[in-house]
């Protein structure tokens, strides 16, 4: 969508949702500085308390950032896209991590889940229970209790209704109580 038509259309619906039009690069440049002061804080913050590491998180939401430049043209709600394209981004983190952990564990998996020495209920924690849920739970819980996004800004960016975004929410948090209550 880089064309002249795709950016008359995204000029279009960011005047028509109330959003700044910039006219030139300055402004452009202008834009994407709004959007970066007003979200990068908390969305490295965020990504922190996912991640546990708060130079990977700020590397993660400086990636996102960047995504956000090349993709800015498409993006209707920076700050849905911003939190999703993180949230993305520590799955594959993770998916990374457990894939080398796998390799070098000698025993193997179980339960889809790698071992190690330490009694998995000592160390659980609420994050470690949303990265067990699978990905069609993961993202809105992310989403809307830790990114703050409303259950009709989840619906929305994630392009589902509101009603499969709440079963989803209930979905997850079913699942999550037994792995949180068996780590007290």
């Amino acid at each position: 969508m880089t064309t002249a038509v795709g950016s008359t259309l995204w000029r279009e619906r960011r005047h028509e949702a109330g959003l700044p039009v910039p006219a030139t690069a300055v402004e452009h440049e202008q834009v994407v500085r709004a959007i970066y002061d007003a979200h990068f804080g908390r969305l490295a913050g965020w990504a922190t308390r996912l991640v546990g590491d708060p130079d990977l998180a700020h590397d993660l939401a400086t990636e996102a950032f960047v995504r956000l430049l090349r993709h800015q043209q498409s993006v209707q709600e920076p700050r849905a896209w911003l939190y999703t394209t993180v949230a993305n981004l520590v799955r594959d983190h993770w998916r990374g991590r457990e894939a080398t952990a796998y390799q070098g564990h000698e025993g193997g998996r179980a339960g889809g889940t790698v071992l190690g020495a330490v009694d998995r209920a000592t160390t659980l924690t609420v994050r470690d229970a949303v990265l067990a849920l699978p990905d069609r739970l993961r993202l809105p819980v992310l989403l809307h209790y830790f990114a703050d996004l409303t259950v009709a800004q989840v619906a929305a960016h994630l392009g589902r209704s509101e009603g499969a975004i709440k079963r989803d929410l209930h979905d997850a948090r079913g699942r999550m109580a037994p792995m949180l209550e068996g780590g007290r």
